[in-house]
């Protein structure tokens, strides 16, 4: 019985921890030439990389660039490019956080980088499916994991149908571009802006 109760109120207390975790995690609403997605971001377990995020939500950073580089299965990436494929200036790299436990899995958002660990500025990408390679560990810095998509998956993958190959300099982009038309903090529960979709 006392077993119980331990196991009970440990149980409980795990919930309550999870529960307090997801209520300070910010949300972002990306509206999007093809609709509009809503993320989490854990602030909690890459805090440095959603400081970084929300700075360039925040100054508008994102209004207006494109998916420049979909491949269905894998990835949607953004963040860096105009409509016409002008590369933005960014601020300063973010450190790496790949080590903090959580996955490229679908639905989340990574920090995309180069070979160089702690090389990630504005570009980021979601990931189509269960990309595990990815992640990183103690002795390998992978591609930091720093929210999710909690919805509008379905315009993401409407991202990932557009016909492709029209750009010899950027073959993966949708020929016709798809942009982030507004990146904007949201409160929990808010209603997501339906008007594009």
């Amino acid at each position: 019985m006392l077993i119980r109760k331990v196991a009970a109120a440990l149980f409980a207390g795990l919930l309550a921890v999870g529960a307090h975790a997801g209520e300070n995690r910010p949300q972002v609403e990306l509206k999007t030439d093809l609709g509009t997605v809503r993320i989490e971001l854990y602030a909690d377990r890459a805090p440095a990389t959603v400081e970084n995020f929300l700075q360039y939500v925040d100054s508008g950073f994102y209004d207006g660039v494109i998916f420049h580089r979909v491949i269905p299965g894998f990835m949607a990436q953004t963040g860096g490019h105009t409509f016409d494929f002008q590369e933005k200036e960014t601020r300063e790299p973010v450190v790496n956080e790949s080590d903090n436990g959580l996955q490229n899995v679908r639905g989340t958002l990574a920090m995309a980088r180069t070979e160089e660990p702690d090389s990630a500025t504005s570009q980021f990408y979601i990931n189509y499916g269960d990309n595990r390679r990815l992640d990183g560990s103690a002795d390998k810095p992978g591609y930091t994991v720093f929210g999710r998509v909690i919805d509008g998956m379905e315009v993401v993958d409407r991202i990932g149908e557009e016909p492709r190959g029209l750009y010899r300099a950027f073959p993966d982009a949708p020929n016709t571009p798809v942009r982030i038309l507004e990146a904007r903090r949201v409160e929990a529960g808010e209603v997501a802006s339906k008007e594009e979709e």
